[in-house]
């Protein structure tokens, strides 16, 4: 009996001893996996824009739309460059989710940026607008738009609204732009406001490719 008490007790602290390095490891497990993921994340989208950069490059020079790869539901529209910054980004038609996966996207019933209204650009924080936070009052935004126009805008103003209660006009008076992307900039999950930088018109350019 006594041995049998014994041998238990043995068990028991062995189990005790085992559970938080079990715990651990897993941990350990879901740590490396989420790193991984991120990892992937990040690599997917400067792969994409490497391949987007030629196929609109391509559309350029061709004068019509050209898909990033065959199986593609969605295609360069314009280039967004902050030279301060020594950024760019290559934005995709429509904000469909395949498309905000590879790249910023033009949402829809905005104008193209430098047409009368309000252009809106849209992008996932932790990817192609992690910028977004370092653009600053005066800044320039060029947009090289499909049809080769370059369009120059100074940014105004930034803003946490909503995603309900934007108050962006498409239709508004003027030319504008907008990029958005979700707030806080550095929160790990998705929530219901958005960050936006305002920036007015200044002049169409020639573009350069």
């Amino acid at each position: 009996m006594r041995y049998s008490h014994s041998l238990r007790a043995e068990r028991l602290a062995a189990m005790r001893w085992r559970a938080p390095v079990v715990t651990a490891m897993l941990m350990a497990a879901l740590g490396l996996v989420l790193v991984a993921q991120g990892g992937w994340v990040h690599a997917k989208a400067v792969l994409a824009q490497v391949l987007l950069q030629r196929a609109f490059s391509s559309a350029l020079a061709h004068g019509e739309p050209v898909k990033p790869w065959p199986w593609a539901d969605t295609w360069p529209v314009a280039r967004i460059a902050i030279s301060r910054l020594g950024v760019s980004a290559i934005v995709l038609a429509g904000s469909s989710g395949q498309a905000l996966a590879f790249g910023p996207a033009h949402v829809e019933g905005t104008p193209d940026a430098g047409d009368p209204g309000t252009a809106v650009y849209s992008a996932h924080r932790d990817t192609h607008f992690r910028f977004l936070g370092r653009v600053g009052y005066g800044d320039e935004i060029h947009v090289t738009r499909k049809d080769g126009r370059t369009a120059r805008f100074r940014v105004t103003a930034t803003q946490v609204v909503r995603w309900d209660a934007s108050g962006i006009d498409a239709a508004a008076i003027g030319r504008h732009l907008v990029l958005a992307t979700c707030w806080p900039l550095d929160a790990r999950t998705s929530g219901p406001e958005r960050y936006l930088v305002h920036a007015e018109f200044v002049a169409n350019d020639a573009a350069s490719d």
